[in-house]
């Protein structure tokens, strides 16, 4: 495989995070390289609002209930997006992956978060200091891989099988 690609089928969740911090020159890169991904019409529907404070990152961690992990990390990128357009959902799933690419490429580890319920959304939202239309459903933890505590986790790891997810309708092809 390409290195490339390989970088790319790397990539993986990191819950757990070392105290290193994470300077501003490698946050402004990853965000530089996230805001150049594509958008419906080139709309660009996000906004990057970063979180240091610890007591902030402790609250955020209970505005859902997989976002325990944002307590230890070092940042927590949170991801506002304008839903006065019906796409910016896609529009923000791409941005995401890409600040986490950007992240792995950079040696950090990432994870995502949804917000949830609705409260939750406008409670983190308030935080980031936006209001209607925009709000923020996902932060992404942003840290130094610490390694992954002993013991056995609840999350499946590993991958479906291609021919498992992938079918087509060509002739002499994949089926």
């Amino acid at each position: 495989m390409v290195d490339s690609l390989r970088a790319l089928a790397s990539l993986r969740a990191t819950r757990w995070f070392t105290d290193e911090d994470v300077s501003d020159d490698v946050v402004r890169q990853v965000l530089d390289v996230a805001r150049w991904t594509g958008s419906a019409r080139n709309r660009q529907p996000w906004r990057f609002h970063t979180i240091r404070d610890a007591a902030t990152r402790a609250e955020l961690s209970g505005c859902g209930a997989y976002a325990v992990h944002l307590r230890s990390a070092p940042v927590v990128v949170l991801l506002a997006l304008d839903h006065g357009w019906a796409d910016s959902e896609f529009d923000g799933g791409r941005v995401a992956q890409n600040i986490m690419l950007a992240a792995h490429l950079l040696g950090l580890g990432s994870c995502p978060v949804t917000f949830f319920p609705q409260e939750n959304v406008e409670r983190v939202t308030a935080i980031a200091g936006y209001s209607h239309p925009w709000q923020v459903r996902t932060g992404i933890a942003l840290g130094h891989p610490a390694p992954r505590p002993a013991g056995r986790s609840a999350i499946p790891t590993g991958r479906h099988a291609l021919d498992t997810l992938w079918t087509s309708d060509d002739a002499g092809h994949q089926r």
